[in-house]
């Protein structure tokens, strides 16, 4: 009786392990496609930007004199946080994103 226990406990516990190997991969290909997507901002005006995500929710200023636009969105109570970098030319030269699925 013991053994088909043990038997039945490893065979769920290798059931739960190759269960999260899609569930990083679906992240990571996620993840790639959001860089992929905000990439296509690099070296394109501020106005462009502002065109089409709208007002940023945040400014901030580095000591660099580049601007950081920061855009919040909520999607099932999970905040995604997207940074744009812009130099003082109100040009794009960077971005990150946080948590955006």
């Amino acid at each position: 009786m013991r053994e088909i226990f043990l038997g039945f406990l490893c065979t769920l516990l290798l059931i739960s392990f190759a269960g999260c190997q899609p569930v990083s991969k679906k992240i990571e290909d996620t993840t790639a496609r959001e860089e992929k997507e905000l990439s296509k901002w690099l070296n394109k005006p501020e106005d462009s930007l502002k065109s089409f995500y709208g007002q940023p929710d945040k400014v901030e200023f580095l000591k660099t004199r580049n601007r950081n636009y920061i855009y919040i969105t909520e999607k099932f109570k999970i905040k995604c946080e997207r940074k744009f970098e812009v130099n003082p030319r109100n040009i794009v030269v960077g971005f990150s994103s946080k948590n955006c699925f």
